[in-house]
Order: C-alpha cells, then structure tokens, then sequence
C-alpha cells in the first residue's frame, strides 16, 4: 500500500468509530500510516468554528480521532497554495492554512479543490497492514476524493 491509496472499513469494524468509513492515505513510510477520513461530514461547518467565525460556511470533514484539535486539509491546487506535500499525482496535502482559507473566502478554490478535516487516522508501523489481513479494511481500486 503507498500514499494515494483509498481503503474502506468492512462489516468487521460495525459498531466502531471507523464504520462504514473510506480513507484517503497520505503517508505510509517505516514509522506508520497517516490518513484522513474524506467520507464523514463532521457536525459543523467551517464558519461555525471561532476562529473562522468570519469565513465562509464550508464543509468541515471528520478527518480522524488522533489530535481533534487541529484542521487539516487535502487539495489539488498546488498553483495557489504553497508548502503542500505531493500525495499523489495532483493532490497534496497541508500547505499555507492562510492562503488556503483566503481563497475559499474569495471564491477562488472550491469544494471540488480542496477537504478541511478536523483530525487524522495514525497506524504505527504494521499495524494497518494487519487490520487489511484480518479483514477490517479492504483496499478500494477506484474512489473519489472531490
């Protein structure tokens, strides 16, 4: 499995956090697996959190459990925010956070560019690797991120 790959929870994990997810993964080296939960609407949006009180109402994501605090985000407009890290093909992840917020503001990138995730997934090293060979998550051929 490598970054860009999308995987799905199976019937095994019903009942869990992670039920009836899909996750975009950003990062698997030596020390784990890093990704974000991109099918899971998170229960405000964008504008509803303080800091943004001043933006626009966009769609907020349930990225992951591991550190709920932070917004995170995936886009494909490397053209117009900086500091992104390449995932795959033309979608990265991170970058400048203001730069990103005042394009949404202005209209610039849309929600066909760019997830706000509220926390990410973490697996320490194998640890994935053993929940797709048990069977809680299968790996997705074809999934759409935007």
């Amino acid at each position: 499995m490598t970054a860009g790959t999308f995987i799905q929870s199976t019937a095994l994990l019903d009942g869990d956090y992670f039920e009836k997810t899909i996750i975009f993964i950003t990062e698997h080296n030596e020390e784990g697996v890093v990704g974000y939960i991109v099918n899971r609407l998170f229960p405000r949006r964008f504008n509803e959190l303080q800091e943004f009180s001043g933006s626009i109402p966009f769609l907020l994501y349930e990225g992951g459990p591991v550190d709920e605090e932070h917004l995170f985000f995936i886009h494909r407009r490397p053209d117009i925010i900086t500091g992104g890290s390449i995932v795959t093909g033309n979608i990265y992840v991170g970058g400048d956070f203001k730069q990103a917020v005042k394009c949404l503001d202005n209209g610039i990138i849309t929600n066909k560019d760019i997830k706000l995730l509220v926390g990410y997934c973490g697996w320490d090293k194998d640890e994935l690797e053993a929940e797709i060979a048990e069977g809680s998550w299968i790996i997705l051929d074809d999934a759409v991120l935007f």
